[in-house]
């Protein structure tokens, strides 16, 4: 069942281009979750019995076994997190609720995720408790409009040091000089080329909701099934 309680924030990252990490420590251990579940966040005061006041959804960033800090990380868009860029602070007290959703990625199967900018979130407590003996393959795509915004890079590369099945290409749609990163958005047309038996693989898609709709189609013009595609999408 999902819970509600208060939190503080205790440290906030400016990735630069409005795109933040806020870490959240509320005053008891962090209900139970699983990875690619999320959150609702309230800034407005809220007192147990009342109406939940307006909140917006975000991916837990951290993983499950973390019980004493939540991150979440997000872009503005809209007015809501116009709001948080504004009015977050340290000591800052907020509300949360949770866990939701049923995007988690099945441990199970050979598996390809597809996530643009902070949908990288949706994916980062599945990685972070990738074991080193995981037996299928996990194949991710992270795309962003700079490299220097590959902000979980280096959460990436600690699990594909850790973990030979995960295999991983870096896109980034503007070029810098001495950058490894391929260019472009991803596409399934280049998924395809890269990727070993493409049609036996589960996908996950997490990002902007134009980019699961184009990839979306593009799989499915290739052959992948429907019901092998699941997508994560809210601004």
């Amino acid at each position: 069942m999902p819970q509600k309680f208060p939190c503080k924030v205790a440290d906030i990252m400016d990735h630069g281009e409005h795109v933040y990490s806020v870490f959240l420590k509320p005053e008891n251990p962090i209900p139970r979750f699983l990875p690619g579940q999320f959150l609702h966040l309230a800034l407005d005061k809220y007192s147990p019995g009342d109406f939940w006041p307006d909140s917006r959804s975000f991916s837990i960033a951290s993983a499950p076994v973390e019980r004493q800090l939540l991150r979440i990380t997000y872009a503005v868009k809209g007015q809501f997190t116009g709001r948080m860029e504004v009015e977050l602070c340290l000591g800052r007290k907020v509300w949360v609720k949770m866990p939701y959703g049923e995007f988690i990625v099945n441990g199970d199967k050979d598996v390809c995720l597809l996530a643009g900018g902070t949908g990288i979130t949706a994916f980062t407590a599945f990685l972070a408790g990738l074991p080193a003996e995981h037996p299928h393959e996990v194949h991710l795509f992270y795309g962003v409009r700079r490299p220097d915004m590959l902000i979980y890079r280096p959460l990436v590369e600690a699990t594909q040091q850790r973990c030979a099945r995960l295999q991983v290409r870096f896109l980034a749609e503007e070029q810098t000089r001495g950058t490894d990163c391929l260019p472009g958005r991803i596409d399934a047309a280049a998924i395809f080329e890269s990727v070993p038996d493409p049609l036996s693989l589960t996908y996950y898609l997490a990002g902007p909701p134009d980019m699961i709709r184009v990839l979306t189609s593009g799989l499915v013009q290739r052959g992948v099934a429907l019901g092998r595609i699941n997508a994560d999408a809210w601004e």
